[in-house]
């Protein structure tokens, strides 16, 4: 199966192409916090070319769900879906959580593994599995101290770009963290091998939000627009 793999999540804009027979053909990955839209479709131009494989050629296209910048979510699922449609194949998505879990759970550890993500204003978004894969707690956003919770399963494999953060505020008297592995974005080559395992009637590539975005329009927007202008 070929994988065109897309994520815009968080601070990276990064395309892969994957041969599940042979692994990662092309990649790239480029560290940014803004202008994902505008360098998206170059660096996927990059990738495919280098990987030497057409878009009518693949068998699925996979992008992150978020959590992660609204906008940034946007530019990459828009690219996947249309890309998808122009080359008449499947699009899926796949958590940016469960990515960032997933290389970690393939290797079968005996500590729980914690995917956290900065939610700003002092919240996570986080996850928390077993080391064979078994959900101990469900994707959510709470407060870092509720998330710290996480800390009666045992000593945890922190990883996510708030993986730090929550080892800093680790309670003293907890198991400390077995490992901690600061991300600023998910590996782009599991986006795609989780894009090749899911099913596509179950993993659809739109945005999956844990909470309503920061800027909402004032209150009486809506009633404003729908008034016609006075002359």
């Amino acid at each position: 199966m070929l994988i065109l793999s897309i994520d815009t999540a968080l601070d990276a804009c990064a395309a892969a192409v994957l041969d599940t027979a042979g692994g990662v053909i092309a990649r790239e990955s480029l560290a940014m916090k803004r202008g994902h839209a505008e360098a998206l479709m170059p660096l996927i131009a990059r990738v495919m070319k280098a990987s030497g494989v057409a878009f009518a050629a693949l068998d699925r296209v996979a992008a992150t769900t978020g959590p992660g910048s609204f906008t940034g979510l946007r530019v990459g699922l828009s690219a996947a879906r249309g890309i998808a449609l122009a080359a008449g194949k499947p699009v899926v998505g796949v958590t940016t959580l469960t990515v960032f879990a997933a290389p970690i759970v393939s290797e079968s550890s005996e500590h729980p593994v914690i995917a956290a993500i900065d939610a700003r204003h002092d919240h996570v978004y986080f996850q928390v599995l077993g080391g064979d894969g078994s959900s101990l707690v469900k994707p959510k956003v709470a407060p870092i101290a509720e998330a710290l919770d996480a800390a009666r399963f045992g000593a945890p494999h922190l990883v996510g770009n708030a993986a730090k953060m929550m080892a800093e505020r680790w309670p003293a008297d907890a198991p400390p963290p077995f490992k901690i592995n600061q991300q600023a974005a998910p590996d782009i080559a599991w986006v795609a091998w989780l894009g090749a395992a899911v099913n596509p009637d179950s993993s659809p590539a739109r945005p999956y939000y844990l909470r309503a975005p920061d800027a909402k329009p004032p209150k009486n927007a809506l009633s404003d627009a729908s008034q016609p202008p006075t002359s």
